[in-house]
Formats: structure tokens, sequence, C-alpha cells
């Protein structure tokens, strides 16, 4: 007999009596093997279940669903042959009726039911289907409430809706007075005419950031979908190649044969390969070219970011990647020292490495990220923890 099977057998077991009041034991007085398992997986508060699929037959059901939901106990059971609560747990007993018939395949799937009262409450649906002594399968499982997960996702919303409104009010007033002081600014010499303008691109590059990272429309749609976990690695590029020319240069796209994707959080990996990019933008001529690399390295992909520019100045080399350090050549431009620090955290989080090429002219970042192998895993990088990164900072 399977330990799969095993399990199936002790979370319906038959061979238990009832006390009133209390869990399932044993004829010997000790707690029988399936109230072992179920105690386990009611610890973190969640309802277990253990159902008959061939007849719709509910086996087990935590104490805790009637706890959260108001309704008896026999209310799944009377939503699963069709009776009175079929309005209320419908969409629930939908998804246990099909829920997986395989042995070892499991689902996990979020419903939104009502309880006793009426009122909404979400619950995700974990449950694998097993193989019975007599060769039926149980679905088994939990039921676990989303409320405070929602009621978290609603916090970070808000959150992040003040934070927008908060920061957006002061960036329109600085807007506005630069779009006024450029206006009239006729008289005005080449210095101060680029400190405006230099001021109002700043405040745009904020205002955008706002509208990618804490809009409305962002924060909604947090919770409600899965988030992807993987990125193409010509997306990646495509993304940087976008960037460019979205800045009016020419991007120069140099990439060889690819792998299908890397694990990873996209929208950190885009943002890693944004600074190099704005990096480029900022630091080289306006009528040069940024050139734009992807290729397969030691089980990974490495992203190269070469611009025309003067290049990092030798001084500064040692502490590009420091939090706060501004080199020399970056006086009078806009920024505060974090983007590469931001980039190489993003970077260092994802298993990969960020570091300044060498290269005859210009500056080059070389950006290395660990690809899939083709069992689904990914491959690390091995050296040590940036200098970044240090504790002491």
């Amino acid at each position: 007999m399977t330990a799969s099977t095993k399990l199936a057998n002790a979370v319906a077991a038959p061979d238990t009596t009832t006390v009133p009041g209390g869990p399932h034991y044993a004829t010997d007085g000790a707690p029988a093997p399936g109230e072992q398992f179920r105690t386990i997986a009611e610890l973190a508060g969640d309802i277990a279940f253990s159902i008959d699929l061939a007849s719709s037959t509910v086996r087990y059901l935590s104490p805790s669903f009637s706890d959260l939901l108001g309704h008896p106990a026999g209310a799944l059971q009377d939503a699963l042959t069709g009776g009175g609560a079929k309005e209320d747990l419908g969409a629930l007993a939908a998804h246990l009726a099909s829920g997986p018939h395989t042995p070892g395949a499991r689902s996990v799937h979020d419903v939104d039911v009502r309880n006793a009262h009426g009122h909404p409450v979400g619950l995700q649906v974990i449950s694998v289907a097993m193989r019975n002594g007599d060769g039926s399968i149980a679905l088994v499982g939990q039921l676990r409430d989303l409320t405070p997960q929602r009621a978290h996702l609603a916090d970070q919303r808000r959150f992040a809706s003040m934070l927008n409104h908060e920061f957006r009010t002061p960036l329109a007033t600085i807007d506005g007075a630069i779009q006024r002081l450029e206006s009239t600014s006729h008289g005005a010499d080449d210095a101060t005419r680029q400190r405006y303008r230099k001021i109002a691109v700043a405040a745009d590059r904020l205002i955008a950031m706002l509208d990618e990272y804490l809009s409305p429309d962002r924060m909604a749609a947090i919770g409600k979908v899965r988030q992807p976990n993987t990125i193409a690695p010509a997306d990646l590029l495509e993304a940087g190649a976008r960037q460019v020319r979205e800045g009016g240069r020419e991007a120069v796209l140099d990439a060889g044969e690819l792998p299908q994707a890397l694990r990873g959080e996209p929208e950190g990996l885009r943002l890693a390969l944004k600074v190099l990019v704005d990096n480029a933008l900022l630091f080289s001529p306006p009528t040069t070219k940024v050139a734009l690399g992807a290729r397969r390295s030691g089980g990974g992909v490495e992203f190269t970011v070469r611009d025309e520019g003067g290049g990092v100045p030798p001084d500064d080399v040692e502490r590009i990647f420091d939090k706060g350090y501004r080199g020399r050549n970056a006086q009078g431009l806009p920024g505060s020292g974090l983007g590469l620090y931001l980039a190489r955290s993003i970077v260092d989080v994802h298993g990969g490495m960020l570091r300044l090429g060498a290269h005859e002219s210009g500056a080059e970042f070389r950006l290395w990220l660990p690809a899939l192998d083709d069992g689904g895993q990914q491959r690390l990088a091995s050296s040590s923890p940036s200098s970044d990164n240090r504790t002491d900072e």
C-alpha cells in the first residue's frame, strides 16, 4: 500500500468512534491515525475535508467550517447533492465535484461563497485526489479563509493610493511651475534654461514612476491574478531597446540564441535593466547610439548595455555600485546615487551578477542572470555577495 493510500484511508478512517464535543478516538482511547492527520491539517486554522467523489459524500469536514461560514455541517453535503444550501455554497460544491479525479493530482483554486448571513467570503480550495483502499477516489484537502489576505491587499492598495496622491500633488505643482518658467525664459541664458529642462525631466520621470508602480489600476490588479515569475530574455532585451528609442536614440541590438525563460519577477528585472539604460542615455551625447546585447553564458544569459560617452572615471570604478555614491561625472545631473545600487540589489536577489565591463570607449555594464535548466530549476551565481550589500552599511 502506498503512502498516499495510507493517508487517504487515515483521513477517511471509518474505524473510529465519535466523542460528543470532542475529537474522534480509536477504540483503545488513543487518537486515531485519521484524527492525527486532521489535527495537523487544521493547526493553521484551515478547514480540512474529505469527499468521496463517486458518491459525492462528505466523509469529513472540520468544525471550523460552521465557525467561519455559519452554515451547519450538512450544508456542504446539501450543496453537493443540490440541496437548500446550493445557492450560498454552489461555487464551492461545483469546484469540489469537478475536482481532480486522477490520484495524486493537485488543484489550487479561489472561490467566493456566501455565509449564513449572505455576506461574501473568499476561500482558497487546496485539494488532492487520492485512491482509497477499495479503489474509489477521495478528494482531500483544505479550505483557507482569504479574508485576512484580501484585507492586507486592500490596506496595501490604500497605502499606495495615499502615497500616489501625496507625491503627485507636489510634483504637479513643480511641473506646472517649471512649465511657466520655461515658457517665460526667452531672455534667460543657456545654463538657466538647461536647469529648467533638468527639473522638468526629473519631474516627468517621477510622475511616470508613480503611474507605473503606484497607479490605482496597478494596485487593483494585485491579488486578482497570479503574478508571472518568468520572463523571456528576448522580451527583456526588447524592453531595453524600446526605452532607448523612446529616449530619442538609436538602439543597436546584438542577440544570439537565447533560452525560453529566466525565472524571476519580471517588473524587478525590467527595472534593473531600465536603470542601466537610463545611465547610458544620461551619460552619453544625445546624438550617439546605445548598444544592447544578450547571449548565453555559463548556464545563464548575459545582457550588455554600452554607451558612447566618456565612460566611468577610474577613481569611481570601485564604488560605482555603492549606496548613494555619485561619481565625478554626475555633477550637475539629476539622480540620487541609488540607481546602480538598486539594480545590483535586484540582480543579487535573482541569483545573478551585475558588473562594470571593460570597454575602449564609453561605459559598458554586464548583467548576468541564471536561466532555467531542462528540469525547470534555476542555476545560481556562485560568486560571493557583492560589496554594495554589506551588512555594515
